[in-house]
């Protein structure tokens, strides 16, 4: 028997069939079942949570060495003051080396750093090795490779680089792995075997 209009049979289909709509202002809730959605609890505890941070890797390329002055019994080195000494006095003295600037070959880089650095105009004579390291710098990690080279001091007037280094010196020869106070340096130059101009 079919119920008569008004009878109530079609007013309950309807009511079970409606939805109520979703409305786009109202933020996801708990019960959203749209995995894209960032439901609150979720949002807030992401915010909180620490981002892991790396330090940011850096690769630098530089270039100098050792020079030989012209009566082939001394070799130049710079010096800059140790940070850590509290008198200010010591200095840490190392070869002449500076940053591979663009369109520049190590050898290009090498031959102007030391003019720049010690005011010593040089020609290379042969490659000594190359030193790669780490170290921490301004919150990177600095990954540095440095090509060195052996020069015979060809002129120039012995002068330091008043921005970067504090003092420039010939000693002899025979005293300058001792004088190096980086142990890659001291290595290096102690394996090149007899050096002379």
């Amino acid at each position: 028997m079919t119920p008569a209009p008004g009878a109530g049979g079609e007013a309950k289909r309807k009511k079970r069939r409606r939805r109520r709509p979703v409305s786009q202002a109202t933020p996801p809730t708990q019960e959203t079942n749209d995995p894209k959605a960032i439901k609150p609890a979720q949002k807030q505890h992401n915010q909180s949570k620490p981002r892991s941070t790396y330090a940011k890797r850096v690769d630098e390329v530089s270039a100098g060495g050792l020079v030989i002055d012209q009566s082939g019994t001394k070799g130049l080195l710079i010096g800059r003051r140790d940070l850590k000494d509290a008198t200010g006095t010591r200095l840490l003295w190392s070869l002449p080396k500076g940053h591979i600037e663009a369109g520049e070959t190590p050898e290009m880089a090498a031959v102007r750093e030391v003019a720049e650095e010690t005011g010593i105009e040089s020609a290379i004579t042969r490659e000594l090795g190359v030193i790669d390291f780490w170290f921490m710098a301004g919150g990177k990690r600095i990954h540095k490779t440095v090509h060195h080279f052996l020069f015979t001091e060809t002129g120039g007037l012995l002068a330091p680089q008043i921005s970067e280094v504090d003092d420039v010196g010939w000693f002899p020869l025979e005293e300058i792995v001792g004088m190096l106070a980086y142990p890659d340096e001291k290595k290096l130059i102690a394996k090149s075997g007899e050096i002379t101009a």
